[in-house]
């Protein structure tokens, strides 16, 4: 009798391995012969572009990934994560400078400020500092377009009371700065001594509210190339930033290679008028967000989970191709292809795509607050968060090393000229005390395993995150074909293989 049941569990087991290996073949082959990692790219940028929460584009992209996922079998549900107290959709944004040399204007607007009244146009005046520059040029900033201090870190002018505060202060230096200076001039012209003036202390639009209450077209600030674009958080995390709190004029960060021009000819006073058109438009809030959860059941373990996820906001002055397009689309081309290829896992597998990450994580910690109960029981979660770099290993704890070498082993077969190497840890990852620069941050801290792949340029394609983070060139022609869809492949086959070992990962030695 007990050879008999010793038999049976043999081959039970023989099928069970002859399955999961179909089913792994079925996935490369899916990932060779039609990959549509970049498809799904295409839309989500293309067609939906930037996707900022509160934003139409936003909840039209997330739409579609439900349409999607169900349509290949996947159980989804849309999770209420959080609202924004009002929505923001760009428009399209237009520039030039009209003088006998003219040019196209190289600019953006951070999100959530105001565009112009139509097609306006006007001259151009350097900020004051002092009252005495105000009351001087005060008639002059009607009409006027107005150049401010400072470099563009992405943020708009700060409108808090904080700063306000601030410019309080910085003007009464001033005013004590040049009743010295004109003091120390007198004093030169009377005796012949030699002085320097004593700069005066600067902050961006050091007069704002006078200026706007003066009727100025909007404000100018010297950016980078390439250009970075971020929302006014401060004024978010105050609540000061709704539908009746709204900035009055235009807050425009223009190249700093044309802004220096336009400098130089306003400071010698040089006929030129800017004009510009900027499509900004907004929605009454609050606007609701919401997290996508997409799940094949576990047919053993369903209550354990392997979780695959990437955030689906990205900021809207581009389209978000690479963050976080770069995680989004693997992840739906990887869900796609285990749905395809008939398996069952033995643990449930989520692919979860995470709203208002720009906004510090807030989908994230939505879903680890509803789901707390679930976090002690996820083997691991793959976010996905980085750029178009293709995985070329991953290292894991002592603990776990057998199992990935097991679970990766398929990989080296799906492009024999990419590297794939599991490694052991020197020693444990410090556990964060809080959420860090991504998703998987606010997991970590709850223990929950968090390791990923291991990504390399090894093919050379001179990629460079800095070159797209939050800027204008955050596009889907930043993207490297070959490197997202291997990368797709590597997803599903690895989820798909920690889903179904005989066990859950040890989490001995994940974090000290």
């Amino acid at each position: 009798m007990k050879s008999k049941l010793l038999f049976a569990l043999m081959c039970l087991c023989i099928f069970s391995l002859h399955s999961q290996e179909k089913v792994i073949n079925k996935i490369i082959e899916i990932g060779q012969t039609d990959n549509r990692t970049m498809q799904h790219l295409d839309v989500l940028t293309n067609r939906f572009g930037g996707r900022l929460v509160g934003s139409g584009a936003f909840e039209d992209a997330r739409e579609w990934m439900v349409r999607e996922m169900k349509g290949w079998g996947l159980d989804v549900a849309v999770e209420e994560a959080g609202s924004v107290p009002v929505g923001f959709n760009r428009g399209p944004w237009f520039g030039r400078m009209l003088s006998d040399n003219g040019m196209q204007l190289h600019f953006v607007t951070p999100s959530f400020t105001v565009g112009t009244k139509g097609l306006q146009r006007g001259h151009v005046l350097s900020e004051p500092r002092t009252t005495a520059e105000f009351n001087r040029i005060k008639t002059a900033l009607k009409g006027a377009w107005v150049l401010i201090t400072g470099s563009n870190n992405g943020y708009p002018i700060d409108r808090t009371p904080t700063a306000d505060s601030l410019r309080k202060v910085i003007k009464a230096d001033n005013e004590r700065i040049y009743d010295e200076n004109r003091e120390r001039q007198r004093r030169s012209y009377a005796d012949g001594e030699k002085y320097e003036p004593t700069p005066y202390r600067e902050l961006p639009a050091l007069f704002y509210k006078e200026m706007c209450e003066a009727g100025v077209l909007g404000f100018i600030q010297s950016s980078p190339v390439p250009l970075r674009a971020l929302y006014d958080r401060k004024m978010l995390d105050l609540g000061l930033m709704d539908f009746d709190h709204l900035p009055a004029v235009p807050d425009i960060k223009l190249d700093e290679h044309q802004f220096a021009l336009i400098k130089q000819m306003a400071a010698e006073r040089r006929e030129f008028l800017l004009e510009f058109d900027i499509r900004n438009h907004f929605r009454i809030g609050p606007v609701k967000y919401h997290n996508v959860v997409a799940s094949i059941k576990g047919s053993q373990y369903p209550d354990e989970y392997v979780v695959v996820s990437g955030h689906l906001d990205a900021y809207d002055v581009a389209t978000g191709g690479v963050d976080c397009g770069t995680g989004i689309a693997p992840m739906m081309e990887a869900a796609r292809m285990i749905a395809l290829s008939g398996a069952k896992p033995k643990r449930t597998i989520l692919f979860v795509a995470f709203a208002a990450e720009e906004f510090g994580l807030l989908g994230a910690k939505a879903f680890a607050k509803t789901h707390a109960d679930r976090l002690p029981r996820i083997s691991n979660l793959f976010n996905r968060d980085g750029g178009p770099l293709p995985p070329v290993g991953i290292s894991v704890p002592p603990a776990m090393y057998d199992d990935f070498v097991k679970v990766c082993e398929p990989i080296k077969r799906i492009r024999p000229d990419y590297p794939f190497e599991v490694q052991k840890l020197a020693q444990p990852a410090r556990k964060p005390q809080v959420a860090g620069s991504h998703d998987g941050t606010v997991f970590a801290k709850e223990g929950v395993p968090i390791f990923n792949f291991n990504t390399v340029d090894f093919k050379g394609y001179n990629f460079d995150y800095n070159e797209i983070w939050h800027t204008e060139r955050d596009l889907y022609t930043k993207n490297i074909a070959e490197y997202q869809e291997h990368t797709a492949t590597c997803i599903a086959i690895t989820a798909l293989g920690i889903a179904n070992l005989d066990h859950q990962l040890s989490r001995e030695g994940a974090y000290r």
